[in-house]
């Protein structure tokens, strides 16, 4: 993309939303070098259902901001406001979630 090649900026954004909805197969054929791709991501994957997965082995299904950004567009969609809008509120709910439960950052289980 830095050197302006004709393209490239649609098959970057091909790749990030193939990216965002976790389409594995689409990422490695969208990427430079998709043989070795594959063979990377089947290597560090132990289990074939995690190959397949809506979220990936760098953050897991809990912290992915993939799955985290598209459930705050769906809150935002069902509280009818804008995405700022819906962190805003995220946030202060949460907050308060964290401060009724003691404001303690490690807690036991």
């Amino acid at each position: 993309m830095a050197r302006g090649h004709p393209g490239a900026q649609i098959r970057d954004n091909a790749l990030s939303r193939a990216r965002f909805e976790f389409r594995w197969a689409d990422q490695f054929n969208l990427g430079l070098d998709p043989d070795t791709a594959k063979d990377f991501h089947g290597e560090t994957l132990p289990k074939e259902s995690m190959k397949t997965a809506h979220s990936c082995s760098m953050c897991g299904p809990h912290f992915c901001s993939m799955k985290i950004t598209q459930e705050v567009r769906d809150y935002a969609v069902s509280q009818g406001v804008g995405e700022r809008e819906a962190l805003e509120r995220g946030m202060r709910e949460r907050a308060g979630e964290f401060v009724g439960s003691g404001a303690e950052i490690y807690q036991r289980s």
